[in-house]
């Protein structure tokens, strides 16, 4: 963007003005005040005080309109005559065929029009820089037909690119007889084809073929029609001409449409068309609009928009709108209605309320819906809404978009508020120079002012202020920044252009001083003949008719101007009389519309008077053009009048009553206020002064703002007057007086220009507060007094109403004697001691009275019995909050010594509840240890919590701790030992006989509620609560109710589950007789399983089920595959076996740890009572299975057993790799198999590695399963004397939770006595099968599975060594405690060695002859019952 040559400099600025809130609220009475000095620049921008910010009342969202569109070249006054002239010499050449080429000098295209003036001098030539490129230059071959060269110069010549330029026809303007210029061709006949044209003859004889037709073409010039084959035709008037007669001669026909020289000079003489904006064919919204004004902006100047400076768009603008070269298009969305789209202002309607907020903005003279119609405007007196002047117009800018030079209508006011967005520029003349620049404007472009004389009033031209301060008008400018006015005076031309997106609104109003301008802005339009707006006439006499409603001011004015239409209608009267006309109408001006009531000469709007005729009904004049009506004659012509000369100055004589009423009220109001005949006015008689003024609406003045005071300083002094006076109540209420503010009242009073009856009342008062302020002055010399007297004195002055400074004196002495009391009463002995909070606000008290001897005294002493009270209470917050409690003896110590302070302590108090919490939680202490059985491990727990809240060191507690410590890790070990992983049951229910187990329904729902976490009681089976737990012998009586309860339910059970079908059977049953699994589905089909303990169906895979080849271990005496009855395919349901069920050893171990815990558990009474049945079943096995019938078919057993070992085997016979024993911790293990039972595969102990064994494993079933129909059953023959006693054990063993040698000795011969059940091993075998698939992998992870248990057990040594170290140092730390007998160092010493019998059962001396026991005969299994008798029911030790 080059700015160009000439620089743009900035006029001066215009005045700004500040109103102070108080001048800020008249409106219109401010603008008043500063027009003496802004009306000599035209404008002045007005800054509102800061915190007036009107709330933006449009509603975004509905606001759409249709902007102007805006060509900036076009604007300018001067720019536009160019561009015309351009637009001529175009359509000149257009017209003979061709197109204008203008040459660029110097980058830029050559001003033409500059060119085209007179022949320059030399002075021009230096003053015209487009005439000096000319003469440095020289005009180069462009310039032909232009006018630029000599005439013998005028040669045809073609330019670089061999476009030929028709020459210029010279011709002489030819007019027709009236005198006028031949009219203009059609515009649509401009138009010219394309096509290349032939000659004329070949024209005229294709288009006519009569000879007598050709013949009356004939040539305009030399008036002859032969050679038509050089014979042009016109296509404008069909004119015809030679080419070699033209001016100069044209060589050749042309192509291409031709007009004639007479044609042409009428096209490009044709006036252009009254310049004006087109609208926008787009609907903008606020949002849309801003868009695009911003983006615009951004992207011209190359920087976001709130960085580019004012002084930038400034010059870029003038510089744009010079610019015949460059044309930008903006768009302005200008004078758009406010009444249709709503004011920017919020406006008060019934329609929707508004805020407080809103209404005072809506009821403020400033906004510009109220402005034009207060009471001082001139406007509000006009009943019509007049768009632009009554209601607001709205205008939304964006960068460039530009209003031009303009005087407002009827010369009126005009104020514009800047709601938001970026500055407008304004720029300003004042009226004094209104016709200086409309003269320098029709001076510099007269062609534009000569096709349209009303060129400034249509609000669409520009010139440059320079161009204006050049030819010496006084331009002034501002920049109106969001929240600011400008205001324009009367006749002020002002225009202008927005810096970018913003939203304006402005209105025109008007004021008394105005209506001097309205009145020659009349004449001046009379003299424009433009039309007005509204008639001045009208509005001065509508304000007259009602003059009492007329603002003082504006009736002054009012009158003048009234003044001045009469004698003027009296002398326009007069000469009609002379003229002749006598008839009259009386005519109501005001009830017509404008257009009917306009002069037909003048366009003014005629309302006192107008001239008629009855011939001519159509029209009327004004008074002023009376000779213009019609040419009828005069009698025939008549007057129509609004108001008779009589009437006429009647109203004019209101008006000056009117006018002249304030100076009467006036001189009133001054006799009174100076008491100039010596008579005070009582404040009635200036009240109504004031009324009067309010009434008749007398404008602010000095001395009705000095009666106003008057009035207002009276009303206060009989206030206070009122106040001192009235009854006791009154007094309260009022603020009392000084004694200096009373006589300051008095004298006041005195000097007021008005009678005040209450003087009196005010001397009385003084009298009876100096008669006080004797008395109090004796009572303070002789102090001390007694307080009742004091305080007598005190109210007596209270009553006065008047502070007096001895009452101040006795207040102190009374404060001083009341805190003494109450001090004295809060540290007597025997009062109530009070709390910290009260000796508190007692010192806080004290610290603001006055300052005495026994004040100070008595403050020392409150102050040092709380600095002591406040350090107990610190003492006793350390001990209830430290972390190291502290002994009771400490804390007795600590309550004794506090007891002495005269304050209630609430620390204190709470450490004597605590102490006396500790001393009770003591004797419960000592009453459960002392009691007839070892403490429940519930007690313990109960009491460990009590004991650790209290902020007490006890030593009792680190004991109990201790022992409930020692307690949960015995059952924590006792749960390990029996619970499957993720159990559904707790360990006392596992180690409780299952009391229900007859009912199949509700041992399943509580298995089910179990797994969904429903059940919640322990120990619901046995029948006992929570007392029963505590009494040894309830438990032992219910495990024996139970074990025979539990024998019962599932007899019945197994009975129950008989009945139902076989899920393996091809017929099928209704779903209420089958059974169900634990999955809640009914089993069918392959892979059903029926429990051996209670009978009924599941799922092989919703259960754990025996792994065969698990449990085919070899040994050193193998035996083969067939013998069958050795297999393990025992299935015990998840509802039977409960537990891990370990070995009895296991269980041994876990008693002997029991016995040392010094505390009692039900599960521990609970597994004495397990352990105990185990060992009298174990007695009744082992005694059956030595008597003579058994024993011959166990020696059968081993014999046929030797006899299959003995057989051949195959030498290919596929051999199998050793099982990894079942660890008794996992689940899918129902027991531990005997050590000592021989295995039925080859010894293949030579494969080691697990990837071999891992390869082979998918073959073992397949041998199995070809087995099967080789196995033959059975191999028994079992009497039913013996069957019976052998099943009714093994019953009584598979319900134990136990693990037991002889249960799998009777299990094998019940098994070799019946056929083998061929059905369950294929199904164990198909359930093997998908496990066996991954083996290759879990061969490939076992090393590393041993490799991390191995780290497991490092860690857990190293834990357990921490372990110890942790216990020899708690012991070196306890040491200085020792319990009764060494009783702890004991038990800790079992504690620590409970992971001895739990680790290996070998290393008891009595567990190990116990197990030695079970491997011999029957006699030796007496021998070691009797050995385990004492452990089973020896009782807990005291």
């Amino acid at each position: 963007m080059d700015p160009g040559s000439d620089e743009f400099l900035p006029p001066p600025e215009c005045p700004v003005f500040e109103p102070t809130w108080a001048e800020f609220r008249d409106p219109l009475g401010y603008i008043a005040k500063i027009r003496p000095i802004a009306e000599k620049s035209g404008i002045c921008k007005i800054r509102p005080p800061t915190d007036w910010q009107p709330p933006f009342a449009v509603e975004v969202d509905n606001f759409r309109f249709t902007p102007r569109i805006q060509r900036l070249n076009e604007l300018e006054a001067q720019t536009r005559v160019k561009l015309n002239y351009l637009d001529q010499i175009a359509k000149f050449w257009e017209i003979q065929g061709s197109s204008l080429k203008i040459p660029n000098v110097e980058r830029r295209i050559l001003d033409l029009y500059s060119l085209s003036k007179p022949e320059p001098t030399e002075e021009d030539i230096e003053k015209n820089p487009e005439l000096k490129k000319l003469q440095i230059y020289g005009a180069g071959p462009k310039m032909m037909g232009l006018g630029l060269m000599a005439r013998d110069k005028t040669l045809r010549k073609k330019d670089k690119e061999g476009v030929i330029c028709p020459r210029t026809v010279l011709m002489k303007e030819e007019r027709r007889e009236d005198g006028k210029r031949m009219s203009p061709l059609p515009r649509e006949d401009l138009n010219h084809s394309g096509e290349p044209c032939t000659k004329m003859t070949m024209q005229l004889r294709r288009n006519h073929s009569s000879a007598q037709f050709m013949d009356s073409y004939l040539c305009r010039i030399c008036s002859r029609g032969d050679e038509d084959d050089k014979l042009l035709l016109c296509e404008g008037c069909d004119d015809s001409y030679h080419i070699f007669c033209l001016m100069p001669p044209l060589p050749e026909i042309p192509r291409g449409v031709w007009r004639c020289p007479k044609c042409i000079m009428a096209e490009c003489k044709r006036p252009p068309e009254a310049f004006g904006f087109e609208q926008a064919t787009q609907e903008y919204t606020l949002q849309s609009f801003g868009e695009m004004a911003d983006s615009f902006k951004a992207d011209y100047f190359s920087m976001p928009v709130h960085m580019v400076p004012t002084e930038l768009v400034e010059k870029e603008f003038w510089r744009l709108v010079s610019s015949i070269e460059e044309d930008v298009t903006v768009e302005y969305g200008a004078d758009i209605h406010s009444k249709e789209f709503g004011s920017g202002f919020p406006v008060s309607s019934s329609k929707g309320s508004l805020s407080p907020e809103e209404e005072e903005y809506a009821t403020s003279g400033w906004n510009l819906n109220v402005m034009p119609v207060l009471d001082q405007s001139v406007l509000c007196h006009i009943n019509a809404d007049i768009s632009g002047m009554k209601v607001p117009w709205l205008y939304v800018g964006m960068v460039f978009s530009a209003f031009c030079w303009h005087i407002e209508d009827h010369w009126s006011y005009s104020i514009n508020y800047l709601h938001w967005g970026e500055p407008k520029t304004w720029y300003g003349v004042p009226s004094l120079a209104a016709e200086q620049l409309e003269e320098v404007m029709k001076k510099l472009t007269p062609e534009l002012f000569d096709s349209q004389p009303d060129l400034l009033h249509q609000l669409v031209t520009l010139m440059n202020p320079n161009t204006l301060m050049s030819h010496g008008v006084p331009v002034v400018r501002t920049n109106q920044c969001a929240g600011e006015f400008v205001i324009t005076f009367p006749r002020a031309y002002h225009s202008g252009f927005n810096q970018g997106y913003n939203f304006a609104e402005a209105v025109n109003f008007c004021t008394a001083d105005w209506l001097p301008a309205g009145r020659q802005c009349i004449e001046h339009y009379r003299r424009l003949r433009r039309y007005c707006v509204f008639s001045h006439e009208e509005l001065i006499c509508k304000m007259a008719a009602f003059p009492e409603k007329l603002d003082l001011n504006l009736a002054v004015a009012v009158h003048k101007e009234m003044f001045i239409m009469v004698q003027e209608e009296r002398r326009l009267r007069k000469a009609l009389l002379e003229k002749g006309v006598t008839e009259a109408e009386r005519e109501a001006f005001e009830l017509l519309p404008d257009d009917e009531r306009q002069c037909m000469k003048c366009k003014t709007t005629c309302f006192l008077s107008a001239l008629a005729c009855y011939d001519c009904p159509d029209g009327l004049v004004c008074l002023s053009h009376i000779n213009d009506l019609c040419k009828c004659s005069s009698s025939r012509q008549y007057l129509r009048y609004r108001y008779t000369l009589d009437e006429l100055p009647a109203m004019l004589h209101k008006l000056k009553i009117r006018a002249e009423s304030f100076d009467t009220w006036a001189n009133k109001v001054r006799v009174a206020l100076e008491v100039e005949d010596g008579r005070k006015r009582s404040f009635e008689e200036l009240r109504a002064l004031e009324s009067e003024a309010r009434e008749r609406r007398f404008p602010n003045s000095d001395l009705l703002q000095r009666l106003r005071n008057c009035l207002n300083e009276a009303e206060a002094c009989a206030s206070q007057v009122l106040g001192l006076v009235s009854g006791q109540e009154a007094r309260i209420e009022t603020p009392q007086l000084t004694l200096p503010e009373l006589r300051v009242l008095l004298e006041q009073m005195g000097n007021l220009p008005c009678a005040m009856h209450q003087i009196g009342d005010v001397k009385d008062v003084l009298e009876q507060v100096e008669a006080y302020q004797i008395e109090a002055r004796e009572a303070l010399a002789s102090l001390p007094l007694s307080v009742a007297l004091l305080r007598s004195l005190l109210e007596k002055g209270q009553q006065l109403g008047v502070e007096v400074p001895e009452a101040h004196q006795l207040q102190q002495q009374v404060e001083q004697a009341r805190w003494l009391d109450e001090v004295k009463q809060a540290l007597a002995p025997s009062a109530q001691r009070g709390s910290l909070i009260i000796m508190q606000g007692l010192l806080v008290t004290g610290a603001k009275i006055a300052s005495s001897p026994s004040v100070d005294k008595a403050r020392a002493e409150l102050q040092e019995l709380l600095t002591i009270a406040e350090r107990w209470e610190e003492k006793a917050h350390f001990c209830l909050e430290a972390r190291q409690k502290h002994p009771p003896a400490t804390l007795e110590a600590i309550i004794r010594e506090a007891e002495n302070i005269p304050v209630y302590l609430p620390n204190i108090q709470a450490l004597k509840d605590a102490l006396a919490k500790a001393h009770a939680w003591i004797a419960d202490v000592d009453e459960i240890q002392n009691g007839d059985h070892y403490p429940c491990l519930d007690d313990l727990e109960g009491l460990v919590a009590v004991g650790r809240d209290l902020p007490v060191g006890l030593e009792e507690l680190r004991q109990l701790e201790l022992q409930v410590l020692t307690a949960h890790s015995w059952r924590e070990k006792a749960s390990k030992t029996f619970l499957k992983k993720n159990s559904c049951y707790t360990l006392l229910e596992v180690l409780c006989p299952c009391a229900d187990a007859g009912s199949d329904t509700s041992k399943r729902s509580r298995w089910i509620e179990k797994e969904l976490g429903l059940y919640r009681s322990d120990t619901e089976l046995l029948g006992l609560s929570a007392q029963d737990l505590r009494d040894p012998g309830s438990v032992i009586v219910a495990f024996k109710e139970g074990e025979q309860k539990e024998k019962e339910g599932i007899l019945q059970l197994r009975r129950m589950n008989s009945t139902k079908p076989s899920p393996l059977a091809s017929s099928t049953t209704t779903a209420s007789a089958a059974s169900i699994c634990v999955c809640g589905q009914v089993p069918a089909g392959v892979g059903a399983l029926q429990c051996d303990l209670c009978q009924d169906w599941f799922h092989g895979q919703c259960v754990s089920v025996p792994r065969l080849l698990s449990s085919l271990r070899p040994t050193s005496t193998s035996s083969p595959l067939l013998a069958w009855w050795e297999w393990d395919t025992k299935f015990l349901c998840p509802l039977c076996m409960r537990s891990r069920r370990p070995r009895l050893e296991t269980i041994l171990a876990l008693l002997v740890a029991l016995q040392r815990l010094p505390v009692r558990l039900p599960e521990g009474e609970a597994l004495q009572c397990l352990t105990e049945r185990a060992i009298v079943w174990q007695g009744r096995a082992r005694q059956v299975l030595a008597s003579e019938d058994v024993t011959a078919l166990l020696g059968q057993l081993a014999d046929l057993r030797h006899q299959l070992q003995d057989k051949p085997r195959l030498e290919k016979s596929p051999t199998y790799p050793s099982a990894p024993a079942c660890e008794p911790h996992k689940e899918g293990c129902g027991k531990d198999m005997p050590k000592q039972v021989p295995g039925l595969l080859l010894n293949v102990g030579s494969i080691t590695n697990h990837e071999k064994v891992a390869s082979v494993q998918g073959s073992d079933l397949e041998v199995l399963s070809s087995l099967l129909p080789q196995l033959t059953g059975p191999v028994l023959n079992l009497p039913e004397a013996t069957r019976a006693p052998l099943e009714e054990l093994m019953l009584e063993g598979d319900l134990l939770e136990v693990t037991l040698d002889e249960n799998h000795s009777i299990w094998q011969l019940l098994q070799a006595a019946q056929p083998p059940d061929i059905e369950r091993i294929r199904t164990l075998l198909e359930l093997e099968k998908p496990e066996r698939k991954g083996n290759r992998t879990r061969g490939r992870d076992l090393e590393k599975r041993k490799r991390r248990r191995q780290l497991k057990i490092d860690l857990s040594r190293k834990s357990k060594d921490l372990v110890q170290e942790e216990l020899q140092s708690k012991k070196t730390r306890n040491s200085e405690i020792k319990p009764q007998g060494g009783q702890e160092e004991q038990f800790e010493e079992e504690t620590d060695s409970e992971n001895i019998f739990l680790t290996s059962i070998e290393q008891s001396p009595i567990l190990k002859g116990n197990k030695n026991s079970f491997q011999h005969n029957g006699s030796g299994s007496a021998a070691s019952l009797s050995s385990l008798t004492p452990l089973l029911h020896h009782p807990y030790p005291q």
